[in-house]
């Protein structure tokens, strides 16, 4: 019996030109939406900080939005494209512009992380600088991401910048309408849900900044381990 035929997993078959070096690093900014939901993922298990799951729901709303969006409009790819599917809006624009915006949103707007010091209760603010740079670069790397799609002719011009509108809408709505469910308690309410608190939801991340907070805790430990072995070399003598 003849073999059947076999599929393509289009999910991370990317088309680009191997002697080119701007095609083969378009193909690897092609990745970047999966890595992000593995990162979102990631994140939201291992922290399990509410505001990451907002943000991924959101995030996936606006996926949602995107197909069908794709279907409602029916516009064609480039025509030298071989790919599957519509290409109007790119998912991939829309993906990363809704990514951008609600980072930047939330690092400039809600975010406002202090830890305590070992010694005092000293509040030290993480510098805004810092926020902002990072709100910058996540702007730059979406809109990299953004051109690739153009630039490995998956599609037109216009299809990305559709696409980028559709996400930085979606990230704004989003933003605003979690900012109201933070403001009227309902996202406290939510962690208060037995199902929130079997899973240990918690909501730290707005005013901790989770590096500092696991490094408070690991120079506490420190501490009393060095202060546990001087008691016992006292007590030794």
């Amino acid at each position: 019996m003849a073999d059947p035929p076999l599929a393509s997993l289009s999910l991370t078959h990317v088309h680009y030109d191997p002697a080119d070096p701007l095609s083969h690093l378009s193909a690897y900014l092609a990745l970047v939406p999966q890595a992000l939901v593995i990162t979102y993922a990631a994140l939201t298990w291992s922290t399990r900080e509410i505001e990451i799951l907002l943000m991924f729901a959101g995030q996936m709303g606006c996926e949602a939005l995107n197909w069908g969006l794709k279907r409602y409009i029916k516009e064609e790819r480039p025509t030298q494209m071989l790919g599957k599917g519509y290409g109007m809006p790119s998912s991939h624009a829309q993906f990363v512009a809704y990514f951008s915006t609600y980072l930047s949103l939330f690092l400039l707007l809600r975010h406002n992380p202090h830890h305590h010091t070992i010694r005092s209760s000293t509040h030290v603010a993480t510098p805004l600088w810092q926020r902002i740079a990072l709100a910058i670069t996540s702007i730059a790397s979406a809109a990299a991401v953004a051109q690739s799609r153009v630039y490995l002719s998956y599609h037109h011009p216009h299809q990305v910048q559709v696409g980028v509108g559709a996400g930085v809408l979606c990230a704004v709505g989003w933003f605003t309408v979690t900012s109201i469910a933070r403001y009227s308690g309902w996202v406290e309410a939510l962690i208060e849900t037995p199902p929130a608190r079997w899973l240990r939801f918690r909501d730290l991340v707005v005013n901790e900044d989770l590096v500092d907070a696991g490094w408070e805790r690991w120079e506490m430990i420190k501490q009393h381990r060095m202060e546990t072995k001087q008691k016992e070399g006292k007590k030794s003598r």
